[in-house]
């Protein structure tokens, strides 16, 4: 089965057949009013690998597969220097949660939107410090085109990540947040001289595992949840 068929193969899935991030991290969103969350949606855009090829080789998935991630300015006041996908909140005129996430990766990286094959979606994920209802939004990149920053007031850099190089335990770590006197802890990958933590890691851990492409990792490895410059620990957001 190939990379494409997986990941159609997961939003078929009625959705009380499957496990959802909301039901594996119940503990992150005790106590969140749900009907007061604000909309959003963001885009995970799998497809075939740019010129740069992965450093890893894994067999579950091809290694010129990659995925498509933004590091967000350290400016913004919501997840400021973290990687993301794209997307973002959900506008009245979007037509629904796919639209949206396709609008916002073509104003924040500049693809173009025809070469898209938008496959489905997965269950949406609360979160706690941003007050979003996030609805993933998986697809395929039928026709790569370039991408870049398009406002650097929202993005520091565009990339694309071959999922090797993400699936390869030596690059997959536990990231360490300490907040308010509590210690949290989640999946984290290293990439491109960056750490993917919080939201996004986990988002990425919970599809790899459900794909069954993840590998075996060592849980036991740390890494501390990095923070922007000049941003206090208690600000860290996740």
């Amino acid at each position: 089965m190939s990379a494409k068929e997986d990941l159609e193969r997961l939003v078929s899935v009625p959705p009380g057949e499957r496990l959802s991030i909301r039901e594996r991290e119940r503990w992150r969103f005790e106590g969140l009013e749900m009907d007061s969350l604000r909309r959003a949606a963001v885009l995970l855009l799998f497809g075939p690998l740019d010129a740069a090829p992965a450093h890893a080789h894994s067999t579950a998935v091809p290694d010129d597969l990659d995925v498509l991630l933004i590091e967000r300015a350290g400016t913004l006041a919501d997840h400021p220097g973290q990687v993301a996908f794209p997307g973002g909140g959900i506008d009245p005129g979007d037509a629904g949660p796919e639209a949206a996430a396709l609008r916002e990766a073509v104003e924040e990286t500049g693809l173009d939107a025809s070469g898209v094959d938008i496959l489905g979606t997965l269950p949406d994920i609360p979160l706690s410090v941003s007050r979003f209802m996030v609805t993933p939004v998986l697809a395929w990149w039928t026709l790569p085109s370039p991408v870049a920053v398009v406002d650097f007031n929202e993005s520091a850099q565009v990339f694309r990540i071959p999922v090797a190089d993400l699936l390869e335990p030596a690059n997959r770590y536990t990231s360490v947040l300490r907040r308010a006197g509590t210690i949290h802890r989640g999946p984290a990958f290293t990439v491109n001289d960056l750490v993917v933590w919080g939201f996004t890691a986990t988002l990425l851990s919970h599809l790899f595992d459900e794909l069954g492409w993840a590998q075996e990792w060592d849980r036991s490895r740390e890494i501390p949840a990095p923070l922007p410059p000049g941003r206090p620990e208690d600000a860290r957001r996740q």
